[in-house]
């Protein structure tokens, strides 16, 4: 992320390193359950209990880290889902009322085939793919995680975008009944996203539907979210319900809270720092060191293409 001045954030968004020290100063072990499943079945996962650092995808893609897994426990009790609270518990906490079914998404914008679908027939004659992705996160700390998903691009051509469309826009649920952060009002919640079309092409960038072999949590944004693992943690928007297809760049959440330090296209850069932290360096979630923080989060090779002449200090 490239930044140029500071915010007016609130502090109490970034956890204190000497807190998140104190507090998981060890890394709690478990078992997860691990499968792969297809997305048009009943849903039923056959689960292999195995050791998270010894675990490897039944379904291998060429985008796999040998990286040592995060653990599910970790993963899915340390958050950042502002729809739920600002402390990186609070996700896990807040969310047991959520009501991830039924699910619909509407398709808008320059489409030949607009329509709200419900989630199975969106989801149909998809394979889930055991994948691994780094996902680094704004706060300089990191996880490697499994997702069960497949590549935004497949839905992309159902929907047949027209010649206008140069942009994807994505909008999270707003259910403030459900969802507690929303009715705090420190962002301008629904929740927007969006990317470039050819961002949303590439097939890094994948709809996840599970995590460890297991449906998505409600706090890590069930029952779809999407990942785009070059790219800062925030712009992999949760609970997805709107897809519109448009012809100018869309203005996202965080570049109305905060425009001088969250841009649009917040690719990891570790060569320019936050105003409030260096991002030079990164803690694994269970780490005790810090490690460099990669261009593109390890993924320069795979993307880097994609910016090819632009300024990535102008263009945060």
């Amino acid at each position: 992320m490239l930044i140029r001045r500071r915010s007016d954030i609130p502090s109490s968004e970034i956890t204190p390193e000497s807190a998140y020290i104190n507090r998981r100063k060890f890394l709690r072990k478990g078992s997860l359950a691990l499968a792969g499943m297809t997305l048009g079945s009943a849903g039923i996962l056959r689960a292999v209990m195995q050791d998270g650092k010894s675990w490897k995808p039944s379904n291998p893609s060429r985008y796999n880290t040998t990286e040592d897994l995060t653990s599910y426990q970790d993963a899915t009790t340390y958050n950042n889902y502002y729809e739920y609270g600002m402390d990186k518990e609070d996700p896990e906490a807040m969310s047991g009322s959520f009501k991830p079914q039924p699910w619909s998404v509407a398709v808008e914008g320059e489409v030949k085939k607009p329509a709200t679908y419900r989630l199975e027939d969106l989801l149909k004659g998809e394979t889930l793919e055991d994948r691994i992705y780094r996902l680094r996160c704004v706060e300089a700390w990191s996880m490697v995680i499994p997702w069960l998903g497949f590549p935004l691009a497949h839905l992309i051509k159902r929907f047949e975008p027209t010649s206008k469309a140069r942009f994807v826009e994505f909008t999270t649920i707003l259910r403030p009944e459900e969802m507690p952060g929303q009715q705090r009002r420190y962002l301008p919640f629904p929740y927007v996203e969006g990317l470039r079309m050819d961002e949303a092409m590439h097939p890094l960038t994948i709809l996840a539907t599970g995590l460890y072999g297991r449906s998505l949590p409600n706090q890590n944004g069930a029952p779809l979210r999407l990942v785009v693992p070059w790219k800062y943690g925030f712009k992999s928007i949760k609970s997805i319900v709107k897809i519109r297809f448009v012809q100018e760049q869309p203005t996202s959440t965080w570049m109305i809270a905060a425009p001088g330090d969250y841009g649009f296209y917040s690719n990891v850069n570790p060569d320019v720092s936050h105003t409030r932290w260096s991002q030079a360096k990164e803690r694994r979630i269970g780490d005790f060191l810090k490690r460099k923080t990669l261009p593109f989060n390890g993924y320069a090779d795979e993307v880097a293409s994609l910016y090819s002449g632009m300024d990535l200090d102008k263009n945060f």
